[in-house]
């Protein structure tokens, strides 16, 4: 078993993919730093200072406390606090998470529905397809936005106030999700059409293996690296959306805030001197979306034979 895996390590170390990531600067340096923004949000009890969810834990007296090297800082508190006294550094590292979590789930829905409907539609073909591509077509037409804004109003019309707070994350993973399907059943779908005509899916059906095995064993792994590349930087659309809805005030409560609401709250005292409230999550933000944009460029670099 120990050879086996060191056998799949060094395969990995050989491949093209690592020996291009060990010569690009910007992969290396997004990795680090998602891989540092990830451990950090997800071991957040142990790293952050302070829990800014415990009341026992706050004092009025540290609110609006600026950054430890401003006039008037403190080291116990490096990024400040807002008005409740909550540490600026634990608060967006909470709050980090709570978007983490709902990109990735947002981002794991919309991609298996999209996958499936799109590989579905191309291998089947016929009016299924025509079906299929048809929504995806009016869908494409509705910015993400406003669709997840629909889904989230609709679930507010549906359910009372307090079942929907307690179940925010799980319809924001939803609106989100049911959002940005389409582009994975387009892209999934033009890779199918491509993958069934070709010999080892004929001689699949003679020999025959039934359409499902065919569809899961032979043309979904040859279709994964566009759809692996979109993910990617769906990704960070998808904590985009959640921190846009949720700084719109339809997001998660502020009870449970992230990065989107931690910027909505900070927005109110951004003109009245407390600048480090909105400004410290709106760059914690960019940093997040913008390092996953890079590797997901360098992905797309690196797994277009036509770029090579």
């Amino acid at each position: 078993m120990q050879n086996q895996n060191l056998s799949f390590i060094n395969k990995i170390i050989d491949s093209d993919i690592f020996f291009s990531f060990k010569k690009s600067p910007t992969a290396i340096i997004s990795s680090l730093i998602l891989l540092i923004i990830f451990f950090c949000s997800f071991f957040v009890e142990i790293i952050a200072p302070y829990n800014p969810f415990d009341p026992s834990s706050l004092s009025l007296m540290d609110a609006f406390t600026p950054p430890s090297w401003s006039e008037g800082g403190t080291r116990n508190f490096l990024l400040g606090t807002d008005g409740q006294g909550r540490d600026m550094l634990s608060t967006i590292l909470y709050g980090s998470r709570i978007s983490l979590i709902v990109g990735f789930s947002a981002i794991l829905f919309s991609l298996t529905l999209g996958v499936t409907l799109g590989l579905t539609a191309g291998y089947f073909g016929g009016r299924y397809e025509m079906f299929v591509m048809r929504i995806t077509d009016v869908q494409l037409t509705i910015p993400s936005i406003l669709m997840a804004l629909l889904v989230d109003g609709i679930a507010r019309g549906i359910i009372s106030r307090e079942l929907h707070d307690q179940m925010a994350i799980y319809v924001l993973i939803f609106a989100i999700g049911i959002s940005e399907w389409p582009q994975f059943a387009r892209v999934s779908r033009a890779a199918t059409l491509v993958e069934k005509n070709k010999d080892y899916v004929s001689a699949s059906t003679i020999i025959g293996v039934s359409n499902l095995m065919i569809m899961l064993r032979h043309i979904l792994p040859n279709i994964l690296r566009p759809i692996l590349v979109i993910g990617t930087i769906g990704l960070a659309l998808a904590i985009i959306a959640e921190s846009t809805l949720s700084f719109l005030g339809v997001g998660v409560p502020p009870t449970t805030p992230s990065l989107g609401t931690l910027i909505r709250i900070g927005n109110d005292f951004l003109f009245s001197g407390e600048w480090w409230i909105t400004f410290f999550p709106a760059i914690f933000l960019v940093l997040l979306a913008f390092s996953i944009n890079l590797l997901g460029d360098w992905m797309r670099d690196t797994l277009n034979p036509k770029l090579k």
